[in-house]
């Protein structure tokens, strides 16, 4: 497949899921955040060990699911969750979120971010867990991100410094595709986990 072709289907894929977000009621959001919070709260307790307390994740905005429950949880379970800032050359930055912490647009993507110390990836890297976006993922473990690129740097930036952080996706049940639904690129970084409204699914990462 060409790098047209992928892209292609990347972004039909993209445009379904994003379609289908947005024509959830207030309720179903509401729900689903409450749910994804849970789970996300039992998934990072299993994975982390005694010594790690940071959790990079981020907060969810617009239509896609809502993730602030799940910050929260964190939080309120003892956790320092890393919230992430867009940079220049596609690279994120990490501030660590508290209740209270002043959330403003960020430049160069359409998420919010939080006001504070920017944390290089050396702070990140010593994470226990670690969140990120998707609009799908298959059951292979490939996933179609917002299109910015800023995770697949990011978590070639980890496995370059030697960095093993369990990660999972946050996506709706809806959103998981049968394997093989999601062309992989070169620069693509496999999800070995989601994290959805029903539930943690584990994934068969390079079956």
């Amino acid at each position: 497949m060409t790098f047209e072709e992928t892209k292609a289907v990347k972004d039909r894929i993209r445009a379904a899921h994003r379609h289908r977000r947005a024509s959830l009621s207030a309720k179903e959001r509401e729900e689903a955040g409450a749910a994804l919070a849970s789970h996300g709260l039992a998934w990072a307790d299993s994975v982390m060990d005694g010594s790690a307390a940071t959790v990079c994740v981020y907060l969810g905005v617009g239509a896609e699911p809502p993730t602030l429950p799940l910050i929260r949880a964190l939080y309120d379970g003892g956790r320092r969750a890393l919230l992430p800032v867009c940079e220049p050359g596609r690279e994120l930055k990490w501030v660590f979120w508290a209740p209270g912490t002043d959330l403003v647009t960020s430049r160069f993507a359409p998420i919010l971010e939080p006001v504070g110390t920017r944390q290089e990836i050396e702070v990140a890297g010593q994470a226990g867990a670690l969140f990120i976006p998707a609009t799908a993922v298959d059951l292979a473990g490939s996933r179609v991100g917002q299109g910015g690129g800023y995770y697949d740097k990011f978590l070639g930036h980890l496995a370059s410094a030697g960095k093993n952080i369990p990660l999972a996706a946050v996506i709706y049940d809806e959103e998981l595709l049968p394997a093989g639904s999601i062309p992989v690129e070169e620069f693509d970084r496999p999800v070995p986990g989601v994290v959805l409204p029903s539930g943690f699914r584990k994934l068969a990462v390079g079956a």
